[in-house]
């Protein structure tokens, strides 16, 4: 698909970005982009009911899908996750999908429906039966409270209430949190357990807002009103439709019938049927899931199977209902846009006996929400406008959180900042001034983006590292120092002993053993003397008759191997591959300044005995040394004298008499030590 400008800067500092491509002052197709840190996350994946075709997708053209991270699906309403396998399959996405198993189990149950009443009721198929399956096998689950790190980003679950598999996801980012509710209910009902609250203050909370300022009616109180207008229509020979998505408060309403027929036998007779073609298979998730649910369904599931109906039959389609008296039909979908539960409103809206009991919240532009304002008039699926005698009762069991339970939720929670989404404009703008209102002390910014709009907030922290495994086996008193390796692994840094390198992390350590040779020519005793000359720490090794190694500072070993080489050996490490490096360049400049001449070593070896008797190359020995030490030193062969001055100050050496002519003693003791030393090193040579 074709990308339209990025409307938003990609700046990878500490500037988080928000932005909802739908459920943005608006009720459906909820997707919403987070980026952070160079990273993006994508919350939900969802259609818009009251449109068909490309025109219900979410705004995917205002962003780079091959930019997105994660995608993190929290439950299976079509409005959460039936975009899922067009952005799967049909767009340029290259990252990680998530969602609890049973959103799994369910999800493709549902949008394999909903491609079947697609095929019949849309011309633009967003995607085929083949799209859905590819789209399912890259999809990875994820438990309750399971900790997935993704590239630097740390997301985990909680319990949401609302529908069977509904997680609300915490997202962490190089320490920034951010917790997207999705559809929530702090209320238990008769199979769910309630949304969680989460242990710790996020700093960003995306929360729904379906419900706006308005208070749910006492839980009872609507099982009431909802059990009494049934009982009343079918006494009287009418029927009721109840219009409800194929699972989440179709079961719900499914327990409170059956345990209504079971403790009132004269409505026995009186036939209740659930038509929807997911029915049966949905079941088998709902008992499959069982643990999941709460106490209730739990402890009557070890008794018998609650979600296994004595009263209640499932209805495959119109044609095997035998419509002859009064009846119960719970049939989807729960908007009467098409399907099951739009024919029978179809065939039973003109009958003033009959009654149509609307459960949930109903979307802007769709059948269920045009008939509670209650028409005079309505257009059937063929074209035909008839009058709408049917009575139409609106009993709200929606697991939708009201206005208390958002209150509440978030004056426990307190987050600095609340984006408020999936809520028409009208009762989002209300909870809004609400909310602004209720923490007008607490410093806590309410905002409500529309749809492509750009939420910014700047975050600044300080970066930490946390010391693990040995370094902390002692506490550290004031003023110690701790050393040890700094790993970073996404936005978390951790300090630790090489040791435990392989524990806390999937990486090793290793030693790496340097060995280099040198072209050395000259006497070993001559190199170790330099060597101590300019090391602290050595140590001679002495094999056999006399000194063959040094081991300079505990790290670096010097080998003489063979007449016109020596062998350095080390393990690699930063010190140790520095003081190689300078031993190496001291060799070499020894050997350098020692001879001048490169001789094969047969020749060598023949010369060597007439070198050392030679009184011309023996002063020249002397000469080479003293140059190394002082620098500015001259020889004159004829009078075998050498001249050393060092700052203005000359001292003259006769190489015949050993006597030193010089004006300053400390310089001149300074000359005659070094010549102590080259006489012990030089006499007797070591060939």
């Amino acid at each position: 698909m074709s990308k339209r400008k990025e409307p938003v800067s990609r700046d990878e500092g500490d500037k988080l970005e928000i932005t909802p491509l739908g459920a943005g002052n608006e009720v459906g197709r909820s997707c919403v982009i987070m980026r952070y840190k160079g990273k993006t996350v994508m919350f939900d994946c969802g259609i818009h009911p009251a449109y068909s075709g490309m025109a219900a997708l979410p705004y995917f053209d205002e962003i780079d899908p091959s930019t997105v991270d994660v995608l993190l699906i929290t439950h299976c309403h079509l409005d959460h996750s039936a975009s899922l396998p067009y952005f799967l399959e049909k767009t340029t996405f290259k990252g990680r999908v998530f969602m609890t198993h049973a959103t799994k189990a369910i999800y493709k149950l549902l949008l394999s429906d909903y491609i079947k009443i697609s095929k019949v009721a849309v011309e633009d198929m967003l995607y085929d039966e083949a799209d859905l399956n590819r789209s399912s096998e890259k999809i990875e689950v994820i438990d309750f409270h399971q900790t997935i790190e993704v590239d630097g980003i740390r997301f985990w679950c909680y319990t949401a209430g609302h529908v069977l598999g509904a997680a609300m996801f915490m997202v962490d980012i190089a320490g920034i949190r951010v917790l997207y509710t999705g559809d929530y209910s702090r209320e238990e009902d008769r199979h769910l357990k309630a949304a969680e609250m989460p242990p710790f203050t996020p700093d960003v909370c995306i929360i729904e807002s379906t419900y706006g300022v308005q208070v749910h009616q006492n839980r009872q109180v609507r099982e009431r009103r909802f059990t009494e207008v049934i009982s009343q229509t079918v006494m009287q020979g009418g029927r009721v439709l109840i219009p409800a998505f194929a699972l989440g408060r179709a079961q719900e309403l499914l327990l409170i019938l059956e345990e209504y027929w079971e403790t009132h036998p004269e409505l026995s007779h009186v036939p209740i049927f659930y038509a929807s073609p997911l029915a049966k298979k949905c079941m088998n998730v709902f008992q499959t899931y069982i643990n999941s649910m709460n106490d209730k369904i739990r402890s009557q599931y070890a008794i018998s199977n609650p979600f296994r109906f004595k009263h209640i039959s499932n209805l495959k389609s119109i044609e095997h209902f035998d419509d002859v008296g009064p009846s119960v039909v719970m049939a989807s979908p729960g908007m009467l846009q098409s399907g099951l539960s739009r024919q029978l409103f179809d065939r039973w809206c003109e009958d003033k006996k009959n009654a149509c009991i609307i459960p949930g919240y109903c979307v802007e532009g769709t059948l269920a929400k045009t008939i509670l304002h209650e028409p005079k008039e309505v257009t059937k699926m063929n074209g035909l406008v008839v009058p709408l005698n049917m009575r139409v009762h609106y009993i709200s069991f929606s697991a939708h959180a009201d206005f208390i339970q958002t209150s509440e939720f978030l004056n426990e929670l307190l987050p600095p900042n609340i984006l408020l989404v999936h809520g028409e404009a009208t009762e989002m703008a209300r909870l809004k001034g609400k909310l602004i209102q209720q923490f007008a002390e607490k410093n806590v910014k309410v905002l409500s983006p529309k749809n492509t709009q750009t939420v910014e907030m700047t975050f600044k922290g300080e970066k930490t590292a946390k010391a693990v495994g040995r370094l902390v086996e002692k506490a550290p008193e004031e003023g110690n120092q701790i050393s040890g390796m700094l790993v970073k692994k996404g936005f978390v840094y951790q300090l630790l002993a090489p040791e435990d390198l392989h524990i806390y992390t999937q990486l090793s350590t290793g030693m790496v053993l340097q060995r280099q040779s040198v072209p050395y020519r000259g006497s070993f005793d001559v190199l170790r003397h330099r060597v101590e000359m300019m090391y602290e720490g050595v140590e001679v090794i002495v094999k056999g008759d006399s000194p063959r190694s040094l081991k300079v500072h505990d790290a670096v070993t010097i080998i003489h191997e063979g007449f016109d080489h020596v062998a350095l050996q080390w393990v690699s490490d930063p010190v140790s591959d520095m003081v190689a490096d300078s031993i190496v360049a001291l060799i070499l400049q020894i050997d350098s300044q020692a001879h001048k001449a490169i001789v094969s070593p047969r020749a060598r070896r023949k010369a060597v005995k007439a070198v050392v008797s030679s009184e011309a190359d023996e002063i020249k020995r002397v000469h080479s040394l003293l140059m190394s030490l002082f620098g500015d030193v001259k020889l004159d062969l004829a009078k075998q004298t050498v001249t050393v001055t060092v700052d203005g100050v000359v001292a003259v050496v006769n190489h015949k008499t050993k006597a030193i002519d010089c004006s300053e003693d400390a310089f001149k003791e300074r000359i005659k030590v070094a010549l102590r030393r080259m006489e012990t090193a030089l006499y007797p040579l070591d060939f």
